[in-house]
């Protein structure tokens, strides 16, 4: 039931992304129009008395028993996300998906007048089907929903019901025409020890991006709170800074998720600074209140610096964009498994020992630093050690 259902809003979710994606690269001007659609989220946000939205946190917590979803979360992450992606500004998908899943599976348990242990093990069912609906990863989305809340552990308990209703959330997205993403490494090159050490090196330095993205994201958040404490002033202040930036740098590259950029990534051709951008323009959109997911922007900025350093060191560009890509979600996630399950669906397995290279690495060096404050650090990257913290 929970895959049919979140199958269905998941499809209708990518489909609304893809109109307003489409009429925003038809309509470029279009962004001119983001300190309204700002004005408007903050105050459908304010009436619907969420005026301290904790968004993918909000999720995390109720599985570890902290706090309740409220229902209306999940109309009004839908209405945001798309608003957001239709003026421009810098956000993802897969976030507002496990927002949307949570949500509809924390009501389904309610419904059902399941027990609180059973409702959040519906809650990761939500999680898993829209993920899977929406990124068209069966694998990586069951895994994911089971290894986000705690860093460390594997909810197994949660796997047969995720397993379902991801798969089922997938076929019917598939049947109703939402295709999985599909990006191809155009050369793979010979696992050798200089090609190994060459990708250790690009994953400790994802890892250090990924760390520096996630600070960005909570600095930027907490010094416009800071500095505009009028969430309507905040909001018009930041759109202005985006489109300023925007007219600056003569691209609308970086508004919406960035899979425009993951794509010429891909084909070896990327602007330098590219994944430095993506991680300003992102940090100030969701500083701001305009809504959406961290996920694939994480995605593009590994993307884009994989393929730099790529270029720069003489190895597969391309190659290096799949390790890069793997790698920051890995470092903002803290979900090894579900990263290195994301690859082999997104790129198969030829490139496997890169992955699992990329993947290794950047979840030891990353530290503690996570996109989620509602994490739970139950044992230690380096030492087999119950340690039971929250992220830095």
């Amino acid at each position: 039931i929970t895959g049919l259902i979140v199958g269905l809003v998941g499809t209708v979710f990518v489909k609304g992304l893809t109109l307003a994606n489409n009429f925003r690269m038809s309509n470029p001007q279009i962004i001119y129009g983001l300190p309204l659609a700002g004005l408007f989220l903050v105050f459908i946000y304010r009436k619907a008395g969420l005026k301290e939205d904790k968004g993918t946190n909000q999720i995390i917590s109720t599985l570890h028993a902290e706090s309740r979803i409220p229902f209306r979360m999940m109309p009004l992450i839908f209405v945001a996300t798309i608003t957001t992606h239709l003026f421009g500004g810098s956000a993802g998908r897969e976030g507002a998906a496990l927002q949307l899943g949570g949500s509809i599976g924390n009501k389904l348990g309610n419904w059902f007048k399941l027990n609180d242990a059973d409702t959040r093990l519906m809650v990761m069912c939500g999680m898993s089907a829209a993920f899977s609906a929406i990124f068209g990863t069966p694998l990586a989305a069951v895994v994911f929903a089971m290894e986000v809340g705690s860093i460390g552990i594997m909810h197994y308990s949660a796997l047969v019901p995720c397993a379902a209703s991801a798969l089922i959330a997938s076929a019917f997205a598939l049947n109703m025409g939402v295709h999985p993403e599909a990006f191809h490494i155009s050369e793979i090159v010979e696992f050798t020890l200089p090609t190994a050490l060459k990708t250790v090196l690009l994953a400790i330095i994802c890892a250090f991006l990924s760390i520096i993205f996630c600070k960005m994201l909570h600095f930027v958040g907490h010094f416009l709170k800071d500095k505009f404490k009028n969430p309507y002033v905040r909001v018009v202040a930041a759109s202005v800074v985006i489109i300023a930036l925007t007219l600056i740098l003569n691209t609308n590259a970086y508004s919406g998720a960035g899979v425009n950029l993951i794509e010429e990534a891909f084909h070896g051709e990327v602007p330098k600074l590219s994944f430095f951008w993506k991680m300003i323009f992102t940090a100030i959109t969701l500083g701001a209140g305009f809504k959406g997911g961290e996920i694939v922007p994480s995605f593009t900025i590994g993307a884009t610096f994989g393929c730099l350093f790529g270029t720069f060191f003489g190895i597969s560009p391309s190659l290096c964009a799949a390790v890069g890509m793997v790698s920051v979600f890995c470092g903002v996630t803290n979900a090894p498994i579900a990263s290195l399950l994301i690859g082999f669906e997104l790129f198969g397995f030829d490139a496997m020992k890169f992955l699992l290279i990329g993947v290794a690495i950047s979840y030891l060096f990353s530290g503690y630093e996570s996109l989620y404050s509602e994490q739970r650090i139950t044992y230690s990257k380096l030492e087999t050690k119950y340690v039971n913290a929250k992220p830095h």
